[in-house]
């Protein structure tokens, strides 16, 4: 069974193209029931600056057709139109840079803590949608070790920059300082308490959260002092904004350039500063066309974020180290699943015989008492297990070395593994 990646990511692919290849919940569990049709294994990791597929089958060449397929549905792109911007690496190049990702080492936040949160949620979305098996699970449960081992081995997350820290500073810089400013939040989720929790740190005078949802908007604004409205308010709340900051979930516009417009003729010229961090974006990029109005998108945030990676070089460097150990065990792991059935299959050959050939001396063994008998089952087992110890260690660390296939066959030719014959008649010496 081969591991497959096919993605593109903020390295690639720009917030315009990536807008068109996110999934949200409902798309990604019917994509991932499409993927696994024949047996594969699924999963998906879809997050503001990224979207990847990983994959499990025989037929890598048919897997990667059928995942560019789901990508060129997705998009509304021809194949040709998204191959500049996908990659596609195999086994345990695939599994060293989702260890990467865990680890927060191919964000665009260097150590970044919300992207292991959202590869635990590729890994219960692809379980939920049971389109995990052995590969998968092994995968994403190391890559979850991985990036707590980042995170309590290395200082990489310390103070760490977010998406949301950087809008946040971004904004700091634009105003020269936000007390007193207002703030109108766009969306309840965490991406949104992230940014309020932020913006509260440095001041900010006033946070109005407006949402789809009533309830969420309210709990996020009484943790923070603030208001709550529905999204139908924005645009009188836009009168007196200072910094909107859209995060919502929606999959499409949600505050049109029409509407702003008409909230800056009331504003009288007062200057207003957009972030928005979705994808796909919550603002009409033509606001950024409107007298007084500065609109920055999730890629224009990559300048800020760069400034804060210079000081964690070297912490980044023992990450990686981690990343690669981790790396290397995932390759060894993986390739012994070419002896497992091999190994399997020549200790049941072997205990098979065993048990046979006590059968066969049962009546010589009838006058032996519990203890014994015991003795023998014991004796025999040992016997078994110090004969097989060798040949199983020589498997596994062949496989260790890629040469595990050739091992495995010739075991199995040796042996007679898989022959129609019961090993237990096969014939005594």
């Amino acid at each position: 069974m081969r591991l497959l990646l096919v993605g593109t990511s903020y390295q690639r692919a720009p917030v315009e193209l990536r807008e068109l290849l996110a999934y949200d919940r409902d798309l990604r569990r019917e994509a991932l029931e499409r993927l696994a049709e024949g047996g594969a294994e699924a999963a998906v990791l879809s997050t503001c600056n990224r979207t990847e597929v990983y994959a499990v089958a025989d037929d890598t060449a048919a897997l990667e057709e059928r995942i560019y397929g789901e990508l060129a549905a997705l998009s509304g792109l021809s194949h040709s139109e998204l191959a500049p911007a996908l990659y596609t690496v195999a086994d345990e190049a695939a599994a060293l840079h989702l260890f990467r990702v865990a680890a927060g080492l191919d964000s665009m936040v260097p150590g970044e803590a919300q992207i292991l949160g959202q590869v635990r949620e590729a890994y219960n979305g692809a379980r939920e949608a049971r389109t995990t098996g052995a590969v998968l699970h092994r995968l994403f449960r190391q890559a979850l070790r991985v990036g707590k081992r980042v995170r309590t081995e290395t200082a990489i997350g310390e103070n760490p920059a977010s998406v949301s820290s950087a809008a946040a500073e971004l904004a700091e810089r634009v105003f020269e300082e936000l007390a007193g400013r207002r703030i109108l939040l766009l969306g309840a989720g965490k991406v949104a308490d992230l940014t309020a929790a932020n913006l509260i740190s440095r001041g900010v005078g006033e946070i109005v959260v407006a949402n789809r949802s009533p309830e969420r908007a309210d709990a996020l604004a009484r943790r923070f002092g603030g208001r709550a409205v529905g999204l139908d308010a924005v645009e009188e709340e836009l009168e007196r904004a200072d910094v909107v900051v859209a995060s919502t979930s929606s999959q499409g516009v949600v505050l049109s350039a029409q509407q702003v417009e008409r909230a800056m003729r009331r504003r009288r010229g007062l200057p207003v500063f957009f972030i928005d961090v979705a994808v796909p974006r919550d603002l009409d990029p033509a606001i950024n066309e409107l007298e007084g109005c500065y609109l920055y998108d999730i890629d224009d945030l990559e300048r800020v974020v760069a400034e804060s990676v210079a000081g964690r070089r070297e912490e980044a460097v023992r990450a990686e180290a981690i990343v690669s150990e981790e790396a290397d065990g995932f390759r060894a792991w993986q390739l012994s699943l070419d002896v497992v059935p091999a190994i399997a299959s020549l200790r049941a050959q072997a205990e098979s015989i065993r048990r046979a050939e006590l059968e066969r001396v049962e009546s010589r063994l009838a006058s032996l008492s519990p203890s014994q008998r015991r003795a023998v089952e014991a004796l025999t087992s040992q016997i078994v297990a110090k004969l097989l110890h060798q040949p199983t260690v020589r498997m596994k660390e062949a496989a260790a070395a890629a040469d595990g296939v050739l091992y495995a066959d010739a075991v199995r030719h040796l042996f007679g593994l898989g022959d129609d014959a019961d090993p237990a008649r096969q014939p005594r010496k």
